[in-house]
């Protein structure tokens, strides 16, 4: 079963999903392994991420260990139609469309787990709520759950603390395999990709202002100091703020930051980032954009509400004339940018992600029943194995304790 505009365009959607099976060696070795081991015989997996060529190479991987897939996307913009098409000649059970309406996504989340998911694979946890409200019937019949990111954590947590929460779920993101690398360097890259690509307009020179200093932040302010730009940072949190400011990065309010901004990027996970106060004090020609998970961060609506006038400019681009004669220009409906715009984050990153998610799904079918009802932590030894098999597929190798530094380390008499 899917729901695609058209299983014609199949040939190009597999040609990108073996670009990127050539450039993922650790999902390469866990495919063989699960292959070998079918960790999943028998279980439904519900998949909930961007439908791109990555995400598409993981649903086969899953599938290669036993797996019964239902697929769906996370965006309504994010969802690549040919890729989607190339799962669906695969035999996987994929519902996504690129640009559907609010009712047709969450029609297509509802399809996903309407036969009962056993493993429930998120990101940004629209399906674990969907699961709570909706389908409360179906979760005796999950094992757990795997959250991809960091949005994702905070509606769980906020789950877990009023005790709604029903099954254990693994917080992947957490994992330093995942948002030290994914968060920071594919976020970074991606973003300025998304941007790059759609405005064609130069970053040299201006003055990049990043709302929010955590794991995505951080990489997204690196590439632009990176591309020339000067950047500023606006924080609520006391201590990033103070490392943005000794990384070397000018911090202030978003107010403050609205006059001198020519490009802004919100990465803070919260809504109502930049509003009409800021909107109103920008430079012509001002751009806007979000890499945060859902499109609340820039206030299109109360953009829209101000505007005495709006044209599309270009593809993925929307301006806003404002009554002070001002144009302001927002990317891709204010939706993830890196994957509305762009395809999201380089191979070898995701290659990292995907694989602590794959090994945490299959930590989950080792442990059926054994696990509390509970955010979990990536186990340890999973996070370690990825970063040593990443380090030895660079061709890197790295020192190890001998027996006397480890009695060294381990006795607390000198």
């Amino acid at each position: 079963m899917y729901d695609i505009k058209n299983i014609a365009l199949a040939p190009s959607g597999e040609k990108k999903i073996e670009w990127v099976r050539r450039n993922m060696p650790l999902l390469n070795s866990i495919e063989k392994e699960f292959s070998k081991n079918k960790p999943f015989s028998g279980l439904k997996i519900a998949l909930s991420v961007h439908i791109e060529a990555k995400t598409a190479y993981l649903c086969e991987v899953l599938t290669a260990g036993g797996a019964e897939m239902y697929a769906t996307g996370c965006n309504p913009l994010s969802t690549q139609d040919d890729v989607a098409a190339a799962l669906a000649q695969k035999g996987i059970n994929i519902f996504a469309r690129h640009g559907v309406d609010a009712q047709q996504y969450k029609e297509h989340l509802e399809r996903t787990i309407q036969n009962g998911p056993n493993i429930i694979i998120d990101d940004g946890g629209d399906l674990a709520e969907l699961m709570h409200t909706s389908y409360i019937e179906k979760i005796k019949e999950v094992i757990g759950g795997c959250e991809e990111t960091t949005t994702g954590i905070h509606r769980l947590r906020a789950m877990e603390s009023q005790g709604i929460l029903k099954y254990p779920v693994i917080m992947v993101n957490n994992a330093k395999c995942k948002h030290m690398f994914d968060n920071r360097y594919g976020t970074g890259q991606s973003v300025w990709d998304g941007i790059n690509r759609t405005t064609n307009l130069i970053v040299a020179g201006k003055t990049v202002v990043v709302a929010g200093y955590g794991w995505c932040g951080r990489g997204v302010s690196m590439r632009a100091r990176g591309f020339g730009a000067k950047v500023v940072v606006t924080e609520i949190d006391p201590v990033k703020a103070l490392e943005a400011a000794m990384d070397g990065f000018s911090v202030m309010p978003m107010e403050q930051a609205a006059e001198l901004g020519d490009i802004f990027v919100t990465v803070t996970g919260c809504k109502n980032v930049i509003t009409e106060k800021e909107f109103v004090k920008m430079k012509n020609g001002a751009i806007l954009c979000n890499a945060g998970h859902f499109n609340v961060e820039v206030d299109v609506a109360g953009l829209e509400r101000i505007a005495e006038e709006k044209q599309e400019q270009r593809t993925n681009i929307m301006g806003y004339r404002l009554p002070n004669g001002n144009w302001l220009y927002v990317l891709a409906e204010g939706r993830l940018v890196n994957l509305a715009s762009g395809d999201g984050h380089p191979a070898e990153i995701m290659d990292m992600s995907f694989a602590i998610q794959a090994l945490s799904a299959e930590y989950l079918a080792k442990n059926r029943g054994k696990l509390e009802t509970r955010l979990i932590a990536v186990p340890e030894d999973i996070d370690n194995a990825v970063a040593e098999k990443k380090l030895v597929t660079m061709g890197i190798s790295i020192d190890t304790l001998d027996q006397e530094q480890l009695d060294y380390l381990g006795n607390w008499k000198l």
